[in-house]
């Protein structure tokens, strides 16, 4: 997400890198790269000239220019400023005390009925009772796509059976909701190639004689500023309450979502992620610029958590946990439970310090079969062997070979996995005991603090500065290495 623009943007932060301060010279270096990575990224010329105006009457403020850290000064400018622009949003559904009519519209290939499958699922959670209508009687299969999403979320469809009049098929929707005392109408209408005047006078009669509570237009964001210039179009002739942005996992650009709020006036509601009925975001200006600027999104990923991990499951593991009692099934267990949330790629993308290069580098491995593997390992083991609470002094070298041959590596491959799971084990029972101040400070060290790391480095790490040694300099330094290494053992052989 936001791959390329991302990009940009690191390079243009990196131009400061050794600066002593900011400087009109160095600042004009840098927001000429940032102009350039907006371009790139399709954002609306407009938007990149307000944007840019602004973040340069801020970084010019007295302020800014006598401190030190320009490149922190300026990614702390471009993240507000991204924000302002973005924002604020309203992410919210307000619903009304009966029934609440939601029209989904937008063009064909947007996503548009899948949306519509998320949106009502996501009404679910929230304890609403959704009910859905096939009125897309132009796109061959869209009343069967529907039922079938339906089917799949457990959320009633009405169709009617060679209807050809989408204003019938509405209408008779609602009273056929409000028969069913259902909480909320979600309307999926036909979509076309293009925006055309056929198309908007069917929307028109539907959001006349319906008179929707909510009209939201679908936009796929891959297409870039065709994105901006159909939702200005569809905004003027229904006057729309919101935008969902589909298929941002796989928009390397992210010029739609910087420009859609600004330059029509409507604020985007939600976002889609993937392809999965649970891939829809509330869209959180704050959190989307943290994304781009490479900060991550740990909010958006605890929210994912939320919706998927069963809390029964959570409180049982916590306990176990809590008393001691973590085993290589629990760990199994985990990991099924973190593949549910999603590509773990996807997952990766939404942690602090993961850049678009270490996001290139990661998508080349194969994590995903790294993970079943992990599982494959585990489920060679007896029960007893995968519930023993000290795996690593029960499973024994012929143990381990069985259970190697068993799921097809090597007996070290084993060890590497029971070495895991114990690390797991250990600082999760650790965090357990915790208070939330002192999880919330393990996390700002694990993850880092402050704007993103404009040098692309991992948090903590440091920067080489190019200097080579000398041969004095890499002793002194190989023996400090060494030790370190030795107190760490001796460390170990304490405990």
């Amino acid at each position: 997400m936001f791959e390329s623009l991302q990009t940009g943007l690191v390079s243009a932060f990196k131009t400061l890198s050794g600066k002593g301060k900011l400087t009109e010279a160095n600042m004009r270096d840098g927001l000429e790269m940032v102009r350039d990575a907006l371009y790139e990224a399709d954002v609306s010329a407009p938007v990149v000239k307000e944007f840019l105006k602004n973040v340069s009457e801020q970084a010019q403020g007295e302020k800014v220019l006598t401190k030190l850290n320009p490149t922190e000064q300026l990614s702390k400018i471009v993240y507000d400023e991204l924000v302002n622009l973005m924002g604020p949003v309203d992410n919210s559904v307000r619903l009304e005390s009966g029934l609440t009519i939601i029209m989904m519209c937008g063009l064909q290939g947007s996503g548009k009925t899948t949306t519509c499958g998320k949106l009502a699922k996501m009404l679910k959670e929230q304890g609403k009772q959704p009910m859905m209508a096939a009125a897309d009687l132009q796109r061959p299969a869209a009343i069967e796509q529907l039922k079938v999403v339906g089917s799949q979320i457990q959320v009633p469809v009405y169709s009617e059976a060679g209807q050809q009049n989408p204003v019938t098929v509405c209408q008779q929707a609602v009273k056929e909701a409000k028969k069913q005392e259902v909480d909320v109408l979600i309307l999926d209408t036909a979509g076309r190639l293009h925006v055309d005047d056929e198309l908007m006078q069917e929307l028109t009669r539907i959001d006349n004689r319906v008179q929707p509570h909510h009209v939201f237009l679908v936009v796929d964001s891959n297409t870039g500023q065709d994105a901006v210039n159909s939702a200005k179009s569809f905004n003027e002739a229904l006057e729309l309450n919101g935008v969902i942005l589909t298929k941002l996992d796989g928009d390397a650009r992210g010029g739609a979502a910087i420009s859609v709020k600004h330059v029509t006036g409507v604020p985007i509601k939600f976002i889609g992620t993937g392809e999965h009925l649970i891939d829809l975001e509330p869209f959180v200006p704050e959190q989307i610029a943290g994304r781009i600027l490479g900060q991550g999104d740990i909010m958006s990923l605890i929210q994912r958590a939320d919706r998927v991990i069963d809390e029964d499951e959570k409180e049982r593991v916590r306990k176990q946990i809590e008393e001691g009692q973590f085993n290589l099934e629990i760990f199994r267990d985990q990991l099924s439970q973190v593949s549910k949330l999603g590509p773990v790629t996807k997952l990766l993308g939404m942690m602090p310090g993961m850049n678009a290069d270490m996001m290139k580098m990661v998508s080349g491995s194969d994590a995903e079969k790294n993970m079943r593997q992990i599982r494959g390992i585990i489920d060679s083991m007896t029960v007893e062997e995968r519930r023993h609470p000290n795996p690593s002094k029960f499973l024994d070298h012929s143990r381990r070979r069985r259970i190697a041959a068993g799921s097809g590596v090597q007996p070290h491959e084993v060890n590497q996995i029971v070495q895991q799971a114990e690390t797991m084990g250990k600082m999760m029972k650790t965090l357990s005991g915790k208070g939330m101040m002192d999880r919330m400070k393990m996390m700002r060290e694990l993850t880092g603090e402050g704007m993103m790391n404009p040098r692309g480095m991992l948090p903590g790490q440091k920067q080489s500065t190019g200097k080579r040694l000398t041969g004095k300099e890499r002793q002194q330094h190989e023996k400090e290495r060494a030790k370190d290494r030795r107190k760490r053992k001796r460390d170990r052989r304490r405990k």
